[in-house]
């Protein structure tokens, strides 16, 4: 019995090889490419998420060497180039990536952010300009506040931050750097609210919790509002408000503050005790 298993599989095997002999070849070989395919956008997408940023931009770059045409591996070569702070190499990549019959809106949007990055606001507001109005996303509207807040366009600021703040379920940051072009401008209640509202969307952003300790010093209210916040991070806000107190005349409230926050962080203030050590000189 088993001796006549093993001739069956073995005349199975043979069966099997017969067929492959007579494939057409190319068959053979359009059945290894898509292999291939479906195991390089792996890799792809492995390089542009967990990769480290400068291995995936290597990857993409000797890639690119074997692929000069294909638009996919240029996008993957200029996020990576974003992802590993290389703003001024990506721009002239995106610039490639756009230049392309295949290009879309998102490649065009992603070419200005590499612009802002890079420091050309002017440019950046060029490649925005021909993305039609009805293309809305929440980082098209995003970057689209910011290239206005350079530009001191303050009526467009605030209406392109409030719909970027309504394009996503996550407008903790958006609502930061709104709250931050207030700032800017002197509103600081208007900042010191949206701020307050990036900390409910995000409790742990500590970037809000410092500019809102910055908009309420400014306004000169020294207490520390009712946030989330850790011991150490109580310490450096009360250093900031200790600052800004400073900066605002009330150098006596800014000695005080600057005691406090070295009197409550858990180890040794460095910074608080410099800058008290300098107040007192």
């Amino acid at each position: 019995m088993r001796r006549s298993l093993i001739v069956t599989m073995c005349l199975a095997g043979t069966v099997t090889l017969s067929a492959c002999n007579k494939s057409d070849p190319s068959e053979v070989n359009r059945a290894f490419r898509d292999v291939n395919v479906v195991d390089e956008s792996d890799m792809n997408d492995i390089m542009l998420t967990v990769a480290d940023p400068n291995e995936a931009v290597k990857y993409f770059q000797r890639t690119s060497v074997d692929n000069p045409d294909r638009i996919d591996i240029q996008r993957g070569l200029a996020q990576s180039m974003i992802r590993a702070q290389r703003a001024t190499e990506a721009v002239p990549v995106w610039a490639k990536v756009v230049a392309n019959k295949d290009a879309t809106n998102d490649d065009r949007v992603d070419y200005a952010d590499a612009l802002i990055r890079a420091g050309d606001w002017n440019k950046a507001n060029e490649v925005l300009d021909q993305i039609p109005p009805t293309f809305e996303t929440y980082k098209r509207y995003r970057l689209e506040a910011m290239v206005a807040d350079s530009n001191k366009e303050w009526s467009k600021s605030d209406s392109f931050y409030e719909i970027a703040a309504g394009l996503t379920t996550k407008p903790a940051g958006v609502l930061n750097n709104w709250g931050y072009s207030k700032l800017t401008r002197g509103d600081f209640a208007g900042a010191e609210r949206l701020f307050g509202d990036a900390l409910k969307q995000e409790p742990t952003m500590f970037t809000a919790k410092n500019n809102l300790i910055l908009a309420r010093g400014a306004q000169r209210k020294y207490t520390l509002p009712v946030i989330q916040m850790s011991q150490t991070e109580r310490a450096q806000l009360l250093q900031t408000m200790g600052l800004t107190a400073v900066k605002q005349g009330d150098v006596e409230t800014g000695k005080s503050l600057l005691r406090d926050a070295i009197a409550t962080h858990p180890q040794h203030f460095e910074e608080a005790v410099r800058a008290l050590r300098a107040l007192e000189a």
